[in-house]
């Protein structure tokens, strides 16, 4: 063999070898098991939440680009969206599916029978018909109650602590989301009869009827907002807080991501926590494990958050003993 023809084969061999790299990667990557993570929201809006399902997932011993791949479904708070996107992720044939909020999680059953999916709601799962049971849920499905629908007179008996003159509760709440807005009305109504309030209630499912809600609440002026535990509203949880201090209104959230971003007070589960413990059960899955086989996990850790500069804002006083059983007190 000539020296040119050695130098050839030599070549033919070193670009195959290159070409053989990339290939033998797709095929690692494309041996992945893939989570399908499907949320009502926008990305850039839940950068923490996302943080506490990947390490739910490192917990169980997977790491999102390394053991396993997330495809993400965004419906941009559109939620007539869901279904459409809950089937894109079962063509693409996930190995499980995350989904957020009732309206998710129905849109996931929809699709399909057989792919596991992890649900996160503020609703008995039981009663809006998710699953057979708690302890055993039947079928494909299986996740985390986060109660925020429950908490409600606990969230109104903490801000008639803080504004013990309270009588009149403005309450926000979107008509796009049927499930968590008829369940924060039926808790309303039931605190209402115990505790004699009076509510508004006003509708808000964009940006725009967020602004009207406002003015409207302006004109009737209630004492404090009631901001119901819905996702929407967490993604515009900026928005919310800079309304409500222009407007100079006391007002009480779901999340300790409300009085982050300067809203006055929230009590509610810790969804950090919640999220993590969706990536955990969505790992455990992925190592074998069946839906029926995992009960749903009753959230059991919830947060108190007061800040203090939209209280002083306010000319609110917060009383010693609300401070000292705060979990997050900004200062």
């Amino acid at each position: 063999m000539s020296s040119d023809q050695l130098k050839r084969r030599e070549f033919i061999t070193l670009l195959g070898g290159a070409t053989a790299w990339p290939l033998a990667a797709h095929a690692q990557q494309g041996s992945m098991p893939v989570i399908g993570f499907l949320d009502a929201r926008s990305p850039g809006t839940i950068e923490s939440i996302l943080r506490s399902f990947r390490q739910g997932l490192k917990d169980a011993g997977f790491v999102e680009g390394e053991n396993v791949a997330v495809e993400y479904r965004w419906a941009d708070d559109q939620l007539d969206r869901l279904p459409a996107l809950a089937a894109e992720l079962v063509r693409r044939q996930v190995s499980v599916i995350s989904a957020a909020t009732p309206v998710a999680a129905f849109a996931a059953k929809t699709a399909t029978t057989t792919i596991p999916i992890v649900f996160l709601v503020n609703e008995d799962p039981v009663r809006i018909g998710l699953v057979a049971s708690l302890a055993r849920p039947g079928g494909n499905m299986t996740g985390i109650n986060i109660f925020t629908a429950e908490v409600t007179e606990k969230r109104l008996d903490l801000l008639r602590e803080l504004m013990p003159n309270t009588t009149r509760v403005g309450v926000l709440v979107n008509p796009a989301n049927a499930t968590s807005t008829e369940a924060t009305l039926r808790d309303m109504a039931a605190s209402v009869r115990t505790t004699g309030l009076q509510i508004k209630v006003l509708n808000a499912s964009t940006s725009q009827e967020i602004e009207a809600a406002f003015a409207s609440f302006m004109r009737e002026r209630p004492d404090a907002l009631f901001v119901s535990a819905e996702p929407y509203f967490y993604s515009r949880r900026v928005q919310l807080a800079v309304l409500a201090a222009r407007h100079t209104m006391p007002a009480t959230y779901s999340q300790r991501g409300f009085v982050e971003a300067g809203g006055l007070m929230s009590y509610g589960t810790n969804i950090n926590d919640a999220y993590r413990q969706v990536g955990a059960c969505a790992g455990r899955i992925l190592k074998g494990a069946k839906p029926t086989e995992l009960p749903v996990v009753q959230a059991s850790k919830f947060d108190l958050a007061i800040n203090l500069p939209t209280a002083r804002a306010l000319g609110i006083e917060v009383p010693p003993m609300l401070l000292a059983r705060a979990d997050e007190v900004i200062e």
